[in-house]
């Protein structure tokens, strides 16, 4: 027991550094967060996205209320959002939402809907806007789509790449420490993803991990492949690979591709690494889990707790995603109090949390080390129902 513990102890500390929070800031000035108008008038925020997905709602609401605690807007209770679209939410922003310093543009809300046509047709749509009728200061460029679309010269407005998995594999940005555009900032851990599947071959000793993810240039950014393949030599086991069908708009094609690779999956791989993609969801989490349990699968969720509460068996948590929240508000503020977005700090580290499902682990007959457990921040003794 004592050398589980010392090896799992040193795969958390390298896995998060043993940070409190996000690192520190490592922008190219000083720069404040204290709220101030746009020469008298409110600072008007776009949004963008490539199509609905589960994280996305979230990451805006926590960034809403990041800006809440600092005071751009007034502290207010954010309604119960269901499903997983952002419109409604935007549209709340816009209308209840009370700031003496910034708008949510009630008809600025785009999304391409993962459809490729839509796609370009609403990017011009954007370009058009920000060009022409110049009434956007900051564009909300929500995933990798998003970011791809906007991170370029086409238009100088400034933006802000959230909830991209990898922007710097996915080519939005050319490093970590410089964008590559003026105007471009995207919000970036380009190990967080090492750190867990390092974390989850320490918990349990897989030797064939499965990993279910789209085969193309966004679909291997998203399931963070060059990382994992690097870690195969280091970590010695083997990846079972099966392709499936993600920034599609037909979701529920997309849905039944993840369904059915998780059901080949749980044959071959002793554990699965369960990436973000659009066949993901509230909808198909449910299916998975099970699948995963009736073999028992112990499973990994990317995204972070809200997954290991509907059934996966762990990951490193978000917070629920109050620290990404609050780095993207001080980000808009420092943008709002004079600063390029490419002079800014674009490196988030998330918090040390662990998130472990105990229902799921007695499903399938996993007994967690007690310094797991210890280290746990979130631990859930039921698997609830995603709304």
């Amino acid at each position: 027991m004592r050398n589980i513990k010392i090896s799992l102890y040193f795969a958390l500390a390298a896995a998060c550094f043993l940070l409190p929070g996000y690192s520190v800031a490592l922008d190219k000035g000083n720069f404040s967060t204290t709220p101030v108008t746009n020469n008298g008038k409110k600072w008007r925020i776009g949004y963008y996205e490539g199509g609905e997905y589960i994280d996305y709602q979230k990451v805006l609401q926590e960034t809403a209320k990041g800006l809440m605690r600092l005071g751009w807007i007034e502290t207010t209770q954010i309604p119960v959002q269901s499903g997983e679209k952002t419109d409604a939410l935007w549209h709340w922003l816009g209308k209840v939402v009370k700031s003496d310093y910034i708008e949510f543009v009630s008809d600025a809300h785009y999304s391409a809907n993962w459809d490729d046509k839509l796609r370009k047709s609403v990017v011009d749509q954007i370009i058009e806007r920000v060009n022409g009728r110049q009434d956007i200061d900051l564009m909300i460029a929500m995933g990798t789509w998003a970011g791809k679309d906007l991170a370029n010269n086409r238009h100088q407005t400034p933006t802000m790449v959230l909830s991209a998995s990898d922007p710097l594999s996915a080519g939005i940005i050319k490093s970590v420490e410089d964008s590559g555009f003026e105007h471009i900032h995207a919000t970036a851990d380009p190990s967080r993803f090492e750190r867990q599947v390092q974390v989850f071959h320490e918990i349990v000793k897989f030797r064939r991990l499965g990993i279910a993810y789209e085969d193309t240039v966004n679909g291997r950014s998203y399931a963070a492949i060059d990382a994992i393949n690097k870690l195969t030599k280091t970590r010695n086991f083997e990846v079972v690979r099966c392709f499936t069908k993600s920034d599609i708009s037909d979701t529920t094609e997309a849905e039944q591709s993840v369904i059915e690779c998780f059901d080949k999956l749980a044959e071959k791989a002793d554990a699965i690494y369960v990436t973000q993609q659009g066949g993901i969801n509230s909808h198909s989490i449910p299916q998975l889990v099970k699948l995963a349990q009736e073999k028992s699968i112990p499973t990994f969720s990317q995204s972070g707790s809200e997954e290991v509460k509907y059934g996966f068996l762990a990951s490193l948590s978000q917070a629920g995603f109050r620290y990404v929240g609050e780095f993207h508000a001080e980000t808009f503020a420092k943008i709002f109090n004079g600063a390029k977005p490419n002079q800014l700090d674009q490196h988030f580290q998330e918090p040390p949390k662990i998130a472990i499902n105990l229902k799921t682990a007695e499903i399938i007959g996993f007994d967690p080390p007690v310094v797991l457990l210890g280290a746990a921040d979130e631990v859930f003794t039921e698997i609830a129902t995603p709304n």
